[in-house]
């Protein structure tokens, strides 16, 4: 059998501490050396619900999802995944504030769902996240050539060197870099859909379409709102789980959290708004001020920024001067998701080392609460950015980055029967709801809803995988888009034969429902205690 995983030996401490020792510990923020810094401020935590995870995604790919499934099948897609982003979020945040341990989802998994799948969803999380370093730090130096054509091996030699010196200062290095871009990116997307209505309603005067309206819905010169059929429709998923990538790191941010009753629930409520007005919104203006049939969008992947249909529809406006400035948003985008990159794999591999589940020197945090040889590890996957130098660089990362195709789906769906498996062990403990410091708005019936549209997400993407838009089926395509399910399976069951586990399942009467628990009853409630401190400081300046 394996070994019990050891999720995180300070939460663990907590809870052999006395309450007053231990809620000072949680209210304060304190770390010990050589264990994971709470750094997180209420202001990082909110920021990196809200713009953690706006990138590449939805600036650029969402060109070719305009392209192939037309501007009404994008803006549904999009509504489609952000629900169950909603009620994952949510899930999570449940969870999280309960259990703020490192390694958040991987370790959900393993105490609710089976032990296998979480060694399995943990690496593939973590390898995923080693891979797409490389590609967001080329894509950020390919957003350079929007301006002039240099040699992109300088530019990502740049980055990258950015990249190692926010390590060098730990969490409040990622939390600061990460409140910094997401404003910038928050005021970008506010500015474009303003900019947008305008366009729409015929106030540029360079632009000599006039009023838009819906012109690009209706049918007519190629445009449609519906492109390709169903198989369009099913196509904007892929792009739209790459997009919001991502959003699940505010759960993997919890162990390093300086208060996570006070900030997860906040994070997690932003993302409602996240979803509705930084995405929907902006893909219904864009979609309306963009046609759908234009040549232009065909270049719309990676990062090529002259066919982002947000700078294209700056440029069909005819405004000068403004597409570079949006142009220099995606750059900036590009660098906050490479960021969250290196936060999200080492954060994993350290807890999947602490868990019995990778090689023990992957553990080791230095005094400063970074995890040592997991940033060195990621680190050198971002030398792979270099193969673009080579003539086969393309085609090298069409494949790497297959194998974190659908992790997304995979990763989203494990915390959603996570939450579901652990609503049952809490209930079968005979433990009342009440004792949740946080419950999720959506209840648990928003988990097995979030798991159902994961299912029917991973169906739609083997259909199209499986059945391409505009050819035939086609092996090599069809591996490449899918091939991250037979590795999770892989991954899975290596775990059952290397830990000789032939449990399937994890039983409700054996979950542990209090290693790592943060013991929050002496506390007051959140908004008792935002109105006690109110008092305490009317007080001192009254006296």
């Amino acid at each position: 059998m394996a070994a019990e995983p050891v999720l995180d030996e300070k939460s663990v401490q907590d809870t052999k501490q006395s309450p007053t020792n231990s809620d000072h510990d949680i209210e304060a923020g304190e770390s010990q050396p050589g264990e994971l810094h709470r750094g997180l401020q209420g202001r990082h935590m909110q920021m990196i619900a809200i713009g953690g995870s706006i990138g590449a995604g939805l600036f650029v790919g969402s060109g070719g999802a305009l392209q192939s499934g037309g501007p009404a099948s994008l803006v549904l897609g999009f509504i489609i995944i952000g629900m169950m982003l909603l009620a994952t979020v949510n899930a999570l945040g449940e969870l999280a504030v309960l259990f703020p341990v490192n390694g958040a989802f991987f370790a959900y998994s393993v105490r609710f769902i089976d032990k296998s799948w979480g060694f399995a969803m943990g690496w593939q999380y973590a390898i995923g996240w080693l891979i797409t370093l490389p590609f967001e730090i080329t894509a950020a130096g390919i957003t350079i050539s929007y301006w002039h054509e240099y040699n992109i091996g300088i530019w990502i030699a740049v980055f990258l060197i950015t990249l190692i010196i926010v390590q060098f200062f730990g969490v409040k290095g990622y939390g600061e870099v990460e409140f910094v871009l997401g404003i910038i990116k928050i005021v970008a997307v506010i500015g474009f859909i303003i900019f947008g209505i305008i366009v729409n309603c015929g106030g540029v005067p360079t632009d000599d379409r006039g009023y838009i309206g819906f012109r690009y819905w209706n049918g007519k010169d190629g445009n449609h709102a519906f492109r390709n059929g169903f198989k369009g429709f099913c196509s904007v998923f892929v792009t739209a789980a790459f997009a919001f990538g991502g959003t699940e790191m505010v759960g993997l941010a919890a162990a390093e959290a300086a208060d996570p009753r006070k900030s997860l629930p906040k994070a997690t409520k932003q993302v409602f708004w996240r979803i509705a007005g930084f995405y929907v919104v902006s893909l219904l203006i864009m979609g309306i001020i963009v046609p759908n049939n234009s040549e232009d969008l065909l270049g719309s992947s990676g990062a090529n920024t002259k066919a982002s249909p947000f700078v294209l529809a700056i440029k069909y406006a005819g405004v000068k001067g403004l597409p570079s400035v949006f142009n220099a948003v995606i750059t900036i985008s590009v660098m906050s998701v490479a960021n969250s990159c290196t936060y999200g794999s080492t954060r994993t591999m350290q807890a999947l080392a602490a868990a019995g589940m990778g090689p023990k020197w992957l553990g080791y945090i230095d005094k400063k609460g970074r995890p040592f040889w997991p940033v060195i590890i990621q680190m050198a996957f971002g030398l792979l950015a270099f193969v673009n130098e080579s003539a086969d660089g393309g085609t090298v990362f069409n494949w790497l980055l297959s194998l974190t195709g659908l992790s997304s789906f995979f990763v989203w769906g494990s915390i959603c029967l996570s939450h579901i498996r652990f609503r049952q062990g809490w209930k079968h403990a005979g433990r009342s709801l009440d004792d949740l410091p946080f419950k999720s708005p959506l209840g648990v019936y928003g988990s097995y809803f979030g798991l159902f549209l994961v299912v029917i997400c991973l169906m739609a993407t083997f259909y199209v995988d499986l059945f391409p838009i505009g050819g035939s089926p086609n092996a090599e395509n069809f591996f490449m888009g899918y091939i991250a399910a037979p590795i999770a399976l892989a991954l899975f069951a290596f775990w059952k034969v290397y830990a000789k586990d032939w449990q399937f399942g994890v039983r409700v009467e054996d979950m542990d429902l209090d290693t790592g628990r943060r013991d929050y009853a002496d506390l007051p409630p959140p908004e008792a205690e935002r109105k006690q401190s109110v008092v305490r400081k009317l007080s001192t300046a009254i006296f």
